[in-house]
């Protein structure tokens, strides 16, 4: 008999070789790795995409805003909220349409504001103090609630409200402009009833 080959009594098989690539492929891969980081870069770098939003509201600042609470302007509201209280400009100007702006308004113990609404959505929070918001035409003390410092609201376009605050309060107020306020009772308005803009329907400028 035959000498077996390998203790086990199995053949021994030899693995196969690989092949050698040819001068074109070696090229390939040598460019291959270039390529794909180039691509790569090019898709990080990319200056917009489908997904990117495309209202002109969101992308108007030339350079960021930061600000502390000392760092802040005040001085007197417009006449379209009742006297007394103080604001604060942060960003961009509220007449200028389709600008996010966003300012900040002080209002001493007991302010009040009569039923009114506005031309755009009103985003409001409550820096300090409380806040006392209520829905509806006509002012409700009933209907009155205590927002306290953190809280967050957003009022409708259109959608008439009315508040008090409890103790000094701060607000800060954002939307998009061009801004301004309806009071549901003409008689309401600071500004007077005969006021120009200022009868119910139409959106005054605040």
């Amino acid at each position: 008999m035959g000498a077996r080959v390998g203790g086990a009594g199995l053949s021994r098989h030899r693995a196969p070789r690989r092949r050698r690539r040819t001068p074109k492929e070696e090229a390939v891969m040598r460019i291959l790795p270039r390529v794909l980081a180039v691509g790569v870069a090019l898709q990080l770098g990319a200056p917009a995409r489908a997904d990117e939003p495309t209202n002109p509201a969101a992308a108007v600042l030339k350079e960021h805003i930061m600000v502390s609470p000392d760092e802040l302007d005040w001085g007197a509201c417009s006449a379209a909220i009742p006297p007394g209280a103080q604001c604060a400009t942060i960003e961009e100007d509220r007449d200028a349409p389709n600008v996010l702006f966003t300012y900040r308004i002080k209002m001493p113990d007991g302010y009040q504001i009569a039923p009114h609404f506005h031309p755009a959505d009103e985003h409001l929070t409550v820096i300090s103090g409380a806040f006392r918001m209520g829905l509806g035409r006509t002012f409700d003390e009933a209907r009155l609630r205590a927002m306290e410092a953190g809280s967050f609201m957003v009022m409708p376009k259109g959608e008439p409200h009315f508040a008090r605050a409890r103790g000094e309060t701060i607000l800060q107020v954002h939307a998009i402009g061009p801004w301004g306020i309806t009071y549901v009772n003409p008689a309401d308005d600071p500004r007077g009833a005969g006021a120009p803009g200022a009868g119910a329907g139409d959106a005054p400028r605040e």
